[in-house]
């Protein structure tokens, strides 16, 4: 059917509630948002739906939501009696109509007789994830869209190892949700005749009890946290799920002197003081950063609305604040782990650290220097959570810490998705242990640099919104890749980005690397899974620069990652600075 079939459907058919109708009335002279709202179906990625939140097929409803239950719920079924009994976990955070969401889903899993155990309040992505493996369940649904503005809310799903669901398992609940191109023909269970019979149960301090329990055995240096539990912190929840379970862990570690911001501590989906929810943006600590200014706060940090990303701004010897990146934080919580515990004596043989290809490059010497084994995965915390499953769990190894470039961290075990609150318990301590040795956050990060080498990341983001848009950015990562497999010599791939000459190129979608250092090209095989991402190295003074392209997973962006390495503080600046403008260049002719 064509867009306008399936709009005349939605507009008039009484199944469908009458807000949506009357939604969709008000677009009835405009073909090009008829033609938006349903030219596709919101699509079911490996993490599961993300989308504005509206009426149509290519919005994120009620009906969309019910349909991506209904797939998930035809995957338990076939997985058998046990996947059924053992049931979904379901929690959410603050967004415009995740509670409505949550429901939704618990009610379409309930009709299919599936046990569901759904939260009974907002909670974050950790402690869905958490949740997962406490009640041991075979399978979460997250209701959030992250960082993302508030016209945006998604669907997460789980595996029954608390990790995002793997890729085999997202096709397979894709390939059930086919059976539902016709969203009227998903069926949903009386939602309280369900909760009374106990297949929907609700969740609640329980799992607040023992997700707290099990945070506090990750707890490094505590002597260091009691000798300055009464340092200045100042935390905001940018309107999110963090602000109990975050408050709830630094109270319980003896973290006392803790302030948070009042105009943005309760939940409020349209995130009110801040352009975006994103603490990735200095600008969404500037309220906490004003308060931090007021009460001689050592540290500020904020969490974003299903609290799996965390900034953090640290105080400078002038008094002012100073944002850090996620590449900063990572490097500094890896180093404070690792060195934290050789000391103490706490570091077991067999460890290993997680990051992924587009973050920093320092986190291997620091790796090295403790006897750790670094592995680098694609980008997105499944990965992790997948290597933390594999040489951990079912291994003969010891994870201590992972992370990730845009701002999401992970200790431990029992939790397999980004944890912003355990973040925050590790950051906090870490200000800590600075504060008992007489030094800043800032002396810290300035002592890693100088013992390693200086270290400069950025990315730059490309939107093109609509299906134009997606066209674009799937154009334009095709011309970058026809030019590369046109390159026959280093010669060739001087002129291949306008700028730094890549030592090589790593094409993870072919799973090849090109390697033009030796004047002919060499080719070789990645490890890695397939992913649509061209990653070049550009060498540089200590052979560790390389800028990356890949169009985001859950946003209409074309994202670009730069690092550079050196032993020049100023000279990798602006080296940076370089090649940042010339592959922005580059990258803006593609997309056009």
């Amino acid at each position: 059917m064509s867009s306008a079939d399936i709009y005349k459907i939605w507009s008039t058919d009484p199944y469908f509630d009458e807000d949506t109708r009357k939604e969709l009335a008000s677009i009835a002279d405009d073909p090009t948002k008829i033609e938006d709202r349903f030219y596709k179906e919101l699509e079911f990625g490996t993490g599961g739906l993300r989308g504005i939140i509206g009426a149509g097929t290519n919005r994120i409803n009620i009906y969309t939501v019910a349909k991506a239950s209904a797939g998930l719920a035809n995957y338990i079924v076939d997985s058998g009696e046990e996947a059924v009994r053992r049931g979904v976990v379901i929690s959410h955070d603050s967004r415009h109509f995740s509670p409505e969401f949550a429901q939704v889903a618990a009610e379409t899993f309930a009709h299919y007789g599936i046990k569901v155990y759904l939260t009974d309040e907002l909670r974050p992505v950790p402690m869905c994830s958490f949740a997962v493996r406490y009640f041991n369940a075979f399978a979460g649904v997250m209701i959030t869209a992250s960082h993302n503005p508030p016209k945006y809310n998604g669907y997460k799903v789980y595996g029954e190892d608390g990790g995002q669901v793997t890729e085999e398992a997202a096709a397979a609940i894709l390939a059930n949700m086919s059976e539902f191109a016709d969203v009227r023909k998903v069926e949903r269970a009386d939602f309280n005749e369900a909760l009374s019979s106990g297949l929907i149960q609700r969740f609640g301090p329980e799992v607040d009890i023992a997700y707290v329990d099990m945070l506090k055995k990750l707890v490094i240096d505590e002597e260091s946290i009691k000798a300055q539990s009464d340092m200045s912190i100042v935390y905001t929840p940018l309107h999110g799920s963090g602000n109990k379970p975050v408050r709830r862990i630094l109270k319980a570690i003896g973290m006392n002197n803790i302030h948070v911001v009042p105009e943005q501590e309760l939940p409020d989906g349209s995130f009110p003081t801040v352009k975006t929810p994103n603490p990735e943006d200095p600008a969404a600590l500037s309220m906490g950063i004003e308060l931090a200014r007021k009460v001689g706060a050592e540290l500020v940090f904020g969490t974003d609305p299903d609290s799996d990303r965390l900034g953090i701004a640290i105080r400078l010897a002038d008094g002012s604040y100073k944002a850090l990146t996620g590449n900063q934080v990572g490097l500094m919580l890896l180093d404070y782990i690792l060195d934290s515990k050789k000391r103490l004596g706490t570091l077991e043989q067999n460890s290993f650290a997680c990051t992924t290809i587009v973050s920093t490059k320092l986190c291997r010497a620091v790796c090295d220097a403790y006897g750790v084994e670094l592995q680098e995965t694609l980008t997105g915390f499944k990965y992790i959570g997948e290597r933390i499953k594999i040489d951990d769990e079912f291994g003969d190894k010891h994870f201590q810490f992972g992370f990730e470039e845009s701002y999401g961290y992970l200790s431990g075990t029992s939790v397999r998705d980004k944890d912003a609150v355990v973040a925050a318990m590790l950051v906090c301590g870490m200000a800590a242990q600075s504060k008992n040795q007489g030094e800043t956050l800032f002396d810290r990060l300035q002592k890693i640099y100088k013992k390693y080498g200086y270290g400069f990341e950025q990315a730059v983001s490309f939107t093109r919104e609509g299906k134009e848009g997606l066209d674009k950015i799937r154009n334009g990562m095709a011309s970058m890749r026809a030019e590369l497999e046109a390159c026959k010599s280093a010669e060739d791939a001087a002129k291949l980005i306008g700028g730094p000459v890549p030592v090589a190129v790593r094409d993870y979608q072919k799973g090849v690397r090109y390697d033009f250092s030796g004047g002919e090209v060499k080719t070789t095989e990645l490890t890695l899974p397939k992913s649509n991402v061209l990653l070049y190295e550009l060498g540089g003074d200590k052979g560790l620069d390389w800028a990356c392209a890949r169009p985001s997973g859950t946003e209409p962006k074309l994202k670009i990652y730069f690092g550079v390495y050196d032993s020049d503080e100023k000279t990798a600046s602006d080296r940076l600075d370089s090649i940042k403008a010339q592959m922005s260049e580059f990258v803006e002719n593609k997309l056009g």
